[in-house]
C-alpha cells in the first residue's frame, strides 16, 4: 500500500493532481483544501496517501495533513459515505470545523455539502459523535462540552442561529460568555454579550 508520495507536481486540477515520483506519475485525488495548499507545477510536494483497492481500480487519495486523512478514514466508515462524498465534506469543512459541527449538532453545515442529503446528515452527526472520540490523531470531540437540552446555553445557541450565526462560531462565544456571567445570567444578557463577542 502507498502511504506517502514525495515528488514533482506535474499537473493539478479541481479534484486531483499528478505527482511524478522518479519518472512514475501517480494520479492522486484530494480535497480542494489539500489541492490549494500544494505548490504549482513543477514544484516538489509531499502528500500523505490513503490507498483504496477496488475490483476495477487502485485509487490514491492525498492529504496535506494527518488530521484530514484520519477524518477521511472515519467518514468513509459511515454508511452512504464513499471517498467522493468524504472529500466533498473535507473540501467544505476543515477538521476543526467538522469537530465543531458534530459537537454542536449543526445540520446546516453538513447539508451544504454537495451529495449530503438530510438523511445522510443525520447519520453523519449520529455515527461520528460516537466514533470521533476514538480518533488515532487530530482533533476529536472529546472534551467539547455540549449544552444540556433546554438549558441557557442551548437557548442562546438557538437564538444566535436564528440571527444567522453558524453554530461553529456561536458555540465558543456562548461558552466564554457563560463562563464570565455564570449560569444565573438572563438570556438577554447572554445574547448581548455574545453579539459583542461575535462582532469583534
Amino acid at each position: 500500500m502507498i502511504a506517502l508520495l514525495t515528488g514533482r507536481i506535474e499537473q493539478r486540477d479541481a479534484s486531483s493532481c499528478i505527482i511524478d515520483v522518479n519518472g512514475v506519475g501517480y494520479l492522486v485525488q484530494a480535497s480542494t483544501r489539500t489541492l490549494s495548499a500544494l505548490p504549482g507545477p513543477p514544484a516538489q510536494a509531499r502528500l500523505l496517501v490513503e490507498t483504496v483497492v477496488r475490483e476495477d481500480a487502485i485509487l490514491l487519495y492525498g492529504f496535506s495533513e494527518s488530521a484530514e486523512r484520519d477524518w477521511f478514514r472515519l467518514l468513509t466508515t459511515v454508511q452512504g459515505v464513499g471517498a467522493k462524498v468524504a472529500l466533498a465534506i473535507l473540501s467544505a469543512l476543515s477538521p476543526r470545523d467538522l469537530v465543531g459541527a458534530i459537537a454542536a449538532g449543526d445540520r446546516t453545515a453538513l447539508a451544504r455539502v454537495p451529495g449530503v442529503g438530510p438523511k445522510l446528515t443525520v447519520r453523519l452527526l449520529t455515527e461520528l459523535r460516537e466514533k470521533a472520540g476514538a480518533m488515532p490523531a487530530g482533533p476529536s470531540i472529546a472534551g467539547i462540552a455540549m449544552p444540556p437540552p433546554g438549558g441557557l446555553a442551548a437557548d442562546a445557541l438557538s437564538a444566535l442561529a436564528n440571527l444567522g450565526y453558524r453554530r461553529i462560531e456561536a458555540q465558543p462565544a456562548v461558552e466564554r460568555v457563560l463562563e464570565r456571567l455564570g449560569e444565573g445570567a438572563s438570556l438577554d444578557a447572554v445574547l448581548r454579550e455574545c453579539l459583542r463577542e461575535l462582532a469583534r
